[in-house]
């Protein structure tokens, strides 16, 4: 995909609707291998040079997420990548797997999640 005005517009949207719906904060949207690069190093430790690679990344400590528009082909795998990244700051705990993929599924449906709650 190529990024332009209405498309960086309809991004930031789909974000402020996931994360309502998720219970968290609205994250920092970074588009570009140069956004990540221009942040100080310390927000994104782990996937600084590598996140050209991935579709996107969550950097939960800064709460930030990457989405890699150049990689993305179409709007479904974006509006999957946004999920899965916001996915990963509502659940820190959880990896990949079948719970993970069903999250992605109740939250791309409409489902509304609760806030974070550390345990007891």
């Amino acid at each position: 995909m190529r990024l332009d005005p209405d498309l960086k517009w309809q991004i930031l949207e789909k974000v402020s609707i996931y994360s309502g719906r998720l219970s968290i904060a609205e994250p920092r949207v970074l588009l570009t291998t140069k956004d990540v690069l221009e942040m100080p190093r310390q927000m994104t430790r782990g996937r600084r040079s590598t996140a050209y690679r991935y579709y996107g990344v969550a950097y939960l400590k800064s709460n930030m997420i990457f989405i890699n528009i150049r990689k993305i082909p179409n709007e479904q795998v974006l509006d999957e990548t946004i999920v899965h990244e916001l996915i990963h700051m509502r659940f820190p705990y959880l990896s990949h797997g079948r719970r993970f993929n069903g999250l992605i599924r109740r939250a791309r449906r409409g489902g509304v999640f609760l806030p974070y709650r550390k345990r007891r």
